[in-house]
């Protein structure tokens, strides 16, 4: 099972995620998510707040890799997993009222990712499996 470490959980709290899905006819789709947070441990999330392409896939249940890196350290990670578009709840309000409380419409869905797998990006050692 993919844990995260304290580390990587500093790293996506410091920077951009580039989330990457899969689109129905196979091709790839990738685009950033300033939003993408840490749930915890085992699981990541975002706000979609397009609904365009990633909305779209995660409605299908795409499968997901979400990469994080830090430019100047050459360091990063990518997070692979299942995707579920959540549309209410706890987890979907709490989003809601935090962009509410910004001046920022809901989102389309809260994306939660369950991280089967986790690689490395730091340069040397890039595509390196860590774990899962």
């Amino acid at each position: 099972m993919a844990k995260l470490t304290q580390d990587m959980k500093d790293l996506i709290a410091a920077q951009k995620a580039f989330v990457a899905t899969v689109n129905a006819d196979g091709t790839p789709n990738i685009g950033p998510k300033g939003s993408t947070k840490v749930l915890d441990d085992e699981h990541l999330i975002f706000d979609e707040s397009t609904g365009k392409q990633t909305y779209a896939n995660v409605q299908r249940g795409s499968r997901v890799a979400i990469a994080v890196v830090d430019r100047d350290k050459s360091k990063g990670y990518r997070f692979v997993g299942t995707s579920e578009a959540i549309t209410s709840g706890p987890l979907y309000d709490k989003a809601a009222e935090a962009r509410a409380k910004a001046g920022r419409s809901a989102p389309k869905c809260v994306v939660k990712i369950k991280i089967e797998k986790i690689y490395d990006l730091s340069s040397g050692k890039g595509g390196n499996l860590i774990s899962g």
